[in-house]
């Protein structure tokens, strides 16, 4: 089975998520974080910087390292690094979901979260949990 090495980017602005709906593929209209592949070379927080500026047209700084989720899919398995990160420069145009909702921590499950990114939402309510118990 294939492996695609894919970094996402958990974007917030003050208490919200960003997440966004694919608007293509094999898992439209499934929600996820925004990012993509990693090209040869890259890391994953490099990938990151690169896709967010690429599909939302914003900068994004402040990135901290949160999982790598490992997942299983039909026809390839990903290994998704993802990072925590807000934007630092820019308004988003999107060009590459059909839909991005800005989610606070009482409502990140009402979205239908691809199953990836269902292990990234758990850690991502462990961060806040250990953040709002400082």
């Amino acid at each position: 089975m294939k492996t695609v090495k894919v970094a996402a980017a958990i974007i917030r602005k003050e208490d919200k998520i960003l997440a966004a709906q694919r608007g293509y593929g094999e898992f439209k209209d499934g929600w996820e974080f925004p990012g993509g592949k990693l090209e040869p070379g890259e890391t994953g927080s490099q990938a990151c910087i690169r896709e967010i500026s690429e599909e939302l047209d914003v900068t994004i700084d402040g990135l901290s390292y949160l999982c790598t989720v490992e997942h299983d899919y039909e026809s390839f398995h990903l290994s998704m690094e993802c990072f925590t990160c807000h934007i630092s420069n820019g308004e988003i145009n999107d060009s590459e979901h059909e839909n991005l909702r800005w989610l606070d921590a009482s409502n990140l499950w009402t979205v239908d979260w691809l199953p990836a990114d269902v292990k990234v939402v758990k850690e991502l309510e462990r961060l806040l949990d250990s953040e709002r118990n400082k």
